[in-house]
């Protein structure tokens, strides 16, 4: 497919293209990849009173292949003050992804503007250092995103534990959309094994979920993430990361870890 997008929707059904693919398996998608396309969705279903995406929730059931990945939605629960809404994406009738969404709903109060709000203690995306070529062509997917190192190393390469890193999507994941603060936010996150990794290229750690919560969503194209990662001897960890734009911090990205030997 020539579409220089990650996915060209038609009805219910998205058509994954290569630029979908991670660094693993160029047969099998980037969490990132699907993690924006549920975001899409998500932004997709309508509410009865205008509202954010506060929380959303996304099991990876097992690996996302390179192939057309039909859509279901459904709303759970409808209210004047929250949505619960379900997404799930199915490939060659198996259900692969699962995932829900909790939107609250949006209100004007000025006397709350700054009360909690912290400016991101990180250098600014034109401060930091762009990651390397060859890290930006190691995937389909990530040749698509433009990474910039704020503190530390990008941990895919270096194992070299807690780290921030800014991130911009170039490439439109819908074709025929712009890339929406969500979806921008949620192929961020599905990097904080990847930015704090504690371990070499002789492990695998990854990730069966994505949790991500928000305060307000990002402003602007760059957003940051400071991540770090915790592993217990059992081979079972989390990565965990704070979200930034360069207005400060808006979010906090959770995954659960699947750590294995080669």
């Amino acid at each position: 497919m020539s579409v220089d997008a990650v996915f060209e929707v038609k009805g219910n059904v998205a058509h994954s293209t290569a630029h979908a693919a991670g660094p693993w398996d160029p047969s099998m998608q980037h969490g990132g990849a699907p993690s924006a396309l549920v975001a899409w969705v998500v932004e997709n279903i309508p509410t009865a009173a205008p509202m954010q995406v506060a929380r959303m929730t996304i099991d990876l059931l097992r690996p996302v292949p390179i192939a057309p990945l039909e859509i279901r939605s459904e709303v759970v629960r409808e209210g004047k003050k929250i949505q619960l809404c379900g997404v799930s994406l199915f490939a060659g009738g198996k259900e692969c992804v699962r995932a829900s969404a909790l939107k609250i709903r949006v209100a004007d109060y000025p006397e709350l503007n700054g009360v909690a709000e912290a400016a991101a203690s990180l250098p600014s995306p034109a401060e930091s250092a762009p990651i390397e070529e060859v890290v930006r062509r190691s995937s389909g997917f990530i040749s698509g995103v433009e990474v910039r190192n704020a503190i530390g190393n990008f941990g895919l390469l270096s194992g070299g534990g807690p780290a921030a890193c800014w991130f911009r999507s170039v490439r439109p994941i819908v074709a025929g959309e712009a890339n929406t603060p969500l979806m921008r936010a949620a192929l961020t996150s599905d990097f904080c094994n990847g930015v704090s990794s504690v371990l070499d290229r002789g492990w695998t750690f990854l990730n069966g979920d994505l949790s991500i919560n928000f305060a307000r969503m990002p402003v602007g194209e760059w957003i940051a993430l400071d991540a770090e990662t915790w592993i217990d001897e059992r081979g079972v960890g989390i990565a965990a990361g704070k979200l930034a734009d360069e207005r400060g911090y808006f979010g906090r990205a959770v995954q659960s870890l699947v750590v294995e030997k080669r």
